[in-house]
């Protein structure tokens, strides 16, 4: 939904869109890199050399630069949706649907593709296996994309409906818990995209983050 910036001028700070916006990607890539950062570990063969704070083995610096980059992608993402369900409006609605889908599936990995390709000359990040990492792990990286897309344009969307910051809240949450499961799935049934070394292999049922799982195995 857009809205002037005088228009925001005048509504209560919890009901603008910008804070809205703010709170669901910070809730989404807080989680993003908590917890999933551990199956770029487990399942990407990736790595962080550089030195830094850490919270949960991830540096400090990761929180802060994720939810700037994702709050351009998302941004960008509702642009690039509107834009589309515009010019396909006048098409019967199961092909809207399959254009949409097949759109999402694109962008999340051209964006999950272009941004590991970014950082590929950054010398504190680096992966067993380079070429897997941009062809396979960019599809893996992509699911974040892939749910929280159309999850976050949902927010303020439909005129008349205007989402409260609880309602962002659990909504972030909620697209969140989708990934997991869905990259744990990944981590279960596929298995590492590259050979890893015994101490960062997680092959066993429970999240990677788990005390105690290399004594599970």
């Amino acid at each position: 939904m857009c809205r002037s910036l005088q228009a925001d001028r005048n509504m209560s700070w919890t009901d603008r869109y910008w804070v809205k916006a703010s709170l669901w990607i910070i809730i989404f890539s807080y989680v993003g890199n908590y917890f999933w950062t551990h199956y770029f570990f487990t399942v990407l063969g990736a790595s962080y050399t550089f030195p830094s704070w850490k919270m949960n083995n991830v540096p400090h610096t990761t929180f802060l630069l994720t939810h700037v980059c994702f709050l351009f992608y998302h941004v960008s993402s509702n642009m690039t949706l509107r834009r589309l369900r515009h010019s396909i409006a006048h098409l019967p609605e199961k092909v809207q649907w399959t254009f949409e889908a097949a759109w999402i599936l694109a962008l999340s990995y051209f964006i999950a593709y272009l941004e590991t390709l970014a950082i590929s000359n950054f010398p504190y990040y680096s992966f067993v296996d380079r070429a897997s990492m941009y062809k396979v792990g960019s599809l893996f990286y992509a699911i974040y994309f892939i749910v929280s897309f159309p999850m976050f344009l949902r927010i303020d969307e439909k005129p008349g409906n205007p989402w409260d910051l609880p309602r962002v809240a659990i909504d972030a949450l909620g697209a969140a818990m989708l990934v997991t499961i869905i990259l744990d799935l990944w981590r279960i049934f596929l298995g590492p995209i590259v050979p890893i070394p015994d101490s960062q292999q997680c092959l066993q049922p429970g999240l990677p983050w788990f005390p105690g799982r290399s004594e599970q195995r």
